[in-house]
């Protein structure tokens, strides 16, 4: 059955849209699922479908509501060029923290929540290893804010999928990641670019979509 749009409301009073897409078969976990910086997009609801059929619950908040209700982008022209404005102009990052932690809090009655992002939400899963509560692991991808935020210690298992051939994130900041050796933390990199996990763009690399997702599905899998 596939999911849908519904409104939730936050930690400071905005109501604000989350797709929900309810498990099949055993019920293994909780799972919310971080956009990347274009929106709910089509990708971003059918990872959330994916993900439902291997039997989480999954809940991906819509962040840029409150600036931009509904808002889903091409990756390319002005779409792409708001998704950049919203993500760094006007959307406060610590608003997406709290809209994710008040995801996770809908979900832990019934059991183990997760986390995963890709791109914008690649950085906020790490951060949700970090710094929320209620999250029994995490798995990010590709988030530029992580090699900066590098000294924060996991609190949570979480795992890292980066490309080598990203280009806006330098290996070197992951290599500064890397030697930070974190006992909760593992960091993965493919040979691959930007992006690679989704089949929408350019970089889209199946092989590493695939190993990411099957290690993402293992650390769940351990943390349950």
């Amino acid at each position: 059955m596939p999911g849908t749009m519904e409104q939730m409301t936050m930690s400071d009073g905005a109501e604000i849209g989350v797709y929900h897409a309810q498990p099949q078969g055993e019920r293994k976990g909780g799972l919310v699922l971080v956009q990347e910086i274009f929106g709910i997009t089509e990708h971003i609801r059918d990872l959330c479908e994916e993900y439902a059929a291997d039997g989480y619950e999954v809940l991906a908040p819509s962040l840029y509501d409150r600036e931009h209700p509904g808002f889903q982008a091409d990756y390319t022209g002005p779409d792409f060029d708001r998704a950049v404005e919203l993500a760094r102009k006007l959307h406060p990052f610590d608003l997406s923290l709290k809209d994710v932690q008040t995801c996770v809090d809908a979900l832990k009655e019934k059991g183990a929540v997760f986390v995963v992002g890709y791109c914008y939400g690649g950085s906020v899963a790490w951060f949700a290893a970090t710094r929320l509560t209620g999250v029994a692991a995490a798995s990010g991808y590709y988030g530029s804010l992580i090699p900066g935020a590098a000294d924060e210690e996991p609190k949570v298992p979480v795992i890292l999928h980066f490309g080598r051939h990203d280009h806006g994130i330098p290996m070197e900041g992951v290599e500064k990641v890397i030697a930070k050796d974190w006992p909760n933390a593992a960091v993965y990199v493919y040979e691959a670019g930007h992006g690679f996990n989704s089949d929408r763009r350019k970089d889209y690399h199946e092989p590493s979509a695939d190993l990411a997702r099957e290690r993402t599905l293992a650390l769940f899998e351990a943390n349950r």
